[in-house]
């Protein structure tokens, strides 16, 4: 037998150049137009692959922005098991089926500074709103608790005492918007108001039709203390959202957009929406006291035009009694937020500590 001959004539060797282009040339073709086959091709997706496809580079930068985003603290626990919120509902300690607890979870909050010396008044505003299935959290600026025990809502209602401190300090350390995220209105109230004329649960729909992320009650004409024109009740009207004022200083006409002209409530019976507060919460300083100046921003965290998110409800109007509570009227006030003023008449003048304010939003 000969051996194998390696050397190729001429006539071989052009003849092998040509199968290795046509071959090369097949494979090509093939490549190219394997996408476009694929395309109309249904393959079945086995769960392996189903597993490979959500193996992707968004997926883990997705998980990566996940675990960012949780709660500081919270990273050692399963995601299932951490509570971010709270709420204010109190929870029976032994029965269950307590009938002083409530049936259902509340939706709405009321919070109200309150004194012994007002007990009658606080007395009926809380009746109505535990009627209207509220949480109620009274702030007892006066350190005195237990002479409010003979009311039948007293075990009812969360007592918070710090003596000599006003409805905003409690508000900034127990109103976190985290604690109060599960009630979607908050109403933050002085306690010298008459409401004979005010249902909670009227006056919510109203809000929730009209759209008001930040609102109040008008103040009844004959018998309230009226500061500004805005907030006064009038009749055969269910909301108004601005006024005018043609003469004298400080006028508001049809085209002012600024507030007490538009979009403006008083500080003494504002009602937030969830999403206000968490705006509003922000904006209230540790060393805040009366809150003057604050009324005058709030137009920022009403989720909107304040033209048209923030109003006055007519149909539900209250009586504000301006009565001197905590401090009376010589109290010395001060107003920090990058310098400290001290006020001699907080009464009279608190321009100083509104321009401070106005200076430091605008920054």
């Amino acid at each position: 037998m000969k051996p194998f001959n390696f050397v190729l004539d001429l006539t071989n060797r052009r003849f092998l150049a040509s199968f290795i282009i046509i071959t090369l040339s097949i494979y090509g073709l093939y490549y190219l137009g394997h996408p476009l086959i694929a395309d109309n091709v249904d393959v079945p997706i086995t769960q392996t692959s189903k597993v490979a496809l959500k193996d992707t580079g968004t997926d883990t930068v997705s998980a990566k922005c996940k675990n960012e985003c949780r709660p500081s603290g919270s990273e050692v626990w399963p995601e299932g098991i951490v509570a971010k919120t709270s709420d204010l509902d109190m929870r029976p300690l032994r029965d269950s089926t307590n009938k002083k607890a409530h049936s259902q979870h509340s939706k709405s909050l009321l919070a109200i500074a309150a004194g012994v010396k007002q007990k009658d008044l606080v007395d009926k505003i809380i009746t109505k709103f535990l009627q209207n299935g509220f949480i109620v959290m009274v702030f007892h600026y006066d350190g005195i608790v237990d002479q409010w025990n003979d009311l039948g809502w007293a075990s009812d209602v969360i007592h918070v005492s710090a003596v000599d401190q006003t409805k905003w300090w409690f508000a900034k350390r127990f109103l976190h918007p985290d604690i109060v995220s599960e009630y979607d209105y908050l109403f933050v109230w002085d306690e010298d108001l008459e409401v004979d004329h005010f249902d909670p649960g009227r006056y919510l729909a109203i809000v929730k039709e009209e759209g008001l992320d930040i609102s109040q009650p008008a103040l009844d004409r004959g018998k309230s203390g009226i500061h500004h024109h805005i907030t006064a009740h009038r009749k055969n009207s269910k909301v108004h959202r601005r006024y005018y004022k043609l003469q004298g200083g400080k006028r508001c006409y049809k085209n002012s957009t600024s507030p007490p002209c538009i979009g403006w409530v008083e500080l003494m019976v504002p009602v937030f929406s969830k999403a206000a507060w968490r705006c509003a919460w922000y904006l209230i300083q540790n060393d805040l006291i009366h809150g003057w100046g604050i009324d005058f921003q709030l137009g920022y965290c009403a989720q909107g035009d304040r033209k048209k998110t923030v109003g006055v409800v007519d149909a539900e109007y209250i009586v504000h009694l301006g009565l001197a509570t905590l401090g009376g009227s010589n109290h010395v006030s001060t107003c920090k937020l990058s310098v400290l003023i001290y006020l001699n008449d907080f009464t009279r003048d608190f321009t100083p500590c509104l321009h401070i304010l106005r200076v430091e939003v605008a920054r």
